[in-house]
């Protein structure tokens, strides 16, 4: 993905595409994330990271930590104005609307893939 900008691919699970997928890979596309947006069609991928949080946001979103091989860690839904403790085995956060990933029935232990 192209450094500095939000790329665009596939989130996938055993080779079902779950959602289109934003990427954030920079300082300022993860500072950015979901700010100022009214809504998130698919999901976002913010990496690295190990916490997040909605203060600004308009929405709740559902989280979920994974490791270097995008296996989910933990999950957790948040409200806004929340911020989340830190996972520390985490190397990044897919975040989707709230309600998103019960629809998806992703729990840990799942392991996901991006796909350009």
């Amino acid at each position: 993905m192209c450094r500095g900008s939000v790329g665009r691919a596939w989130l996938v699970r055993d080779g079902e595409v779950l959602a289109t997928l934003e990427v954030a890979d920079s300082f300022r596309t993860r500072a950015r994330g979901l700010l100022g947006r009214d809504a998130l069609q698919g999901a976002l991928l913010l990496r690295p990271a190990k916490a997040v949080h909605t203060i600004g946001m308009r929405f709740g979103i559902d989280v979920a930590f994974v490791d270097r091989d995008l296996v989910v860690l933990r999950t957790l839904s948040m409200h806004r104005w929340r911020v989340s403790r830190p996972v520390l085995r985490a190397a990044a956060v897919i975040e989707a609307e709230l309600g998103t990933f019960a629809h998806w029935e992703l729990v840990p232990g799942d392991r996901l893939e991006v796909r350009a």
